[in-house]
């Protein structure tokens, strides 16, 4: 069974930095797509970056230039690098990962993490 554990949210002030870590586990696992999406209360799931196996990446426009994706295929891992943190990032961020099998591609999430910043 493939899980996905998250870690690395909290609590910091506008301007600092967060690093979020996802490790899937579970074998075997072929990862597609990798990234994370968050979910601030009263809204909808948004895509904050997705990068491929091939390492492109495409981000969210209100945090291009400040979050940075990136994956260490062999070890199953994505992380986001979160510079200038901005109070409106405030959300439970969740780690997303695609399973590539012979039959069909797979959607993963984690529990979720929550990041808060204060102004």
């Amino acid at each position: 069974q493939v899980q996905l554990v998250e870690s690395g949210g909290g609590l910091v002030q506008a301007g600092s930095s967060l690093r979020l870590s996802c490790v899937v586990s579970g074998t075997p696992f072929t990862g597609g797509a990798m990234g994370w999406y968050r979910q601030a209360p009263g809204k909808q799931r948004e895509l904050v970056a997705l990068i491929n196996r091939s390492g492109f990446a495409n981000y969210e426009n209100s945090v291009k230039g400040r979050f940075t994706i990136s994956r260490n295929t062999a070890q199953n891992s994505v992380y986001l690098q979160m510079d200038r943190l901005e109070p409106e990032d405030t959300a439970v961020y969740y780690c997303y990962a695609e399973q590539i099998t012979v039959v069909a591609t797979y959607e993963h999430w984690g529990q979720g993490t929550q990041v808060t910043v204060s102004s």
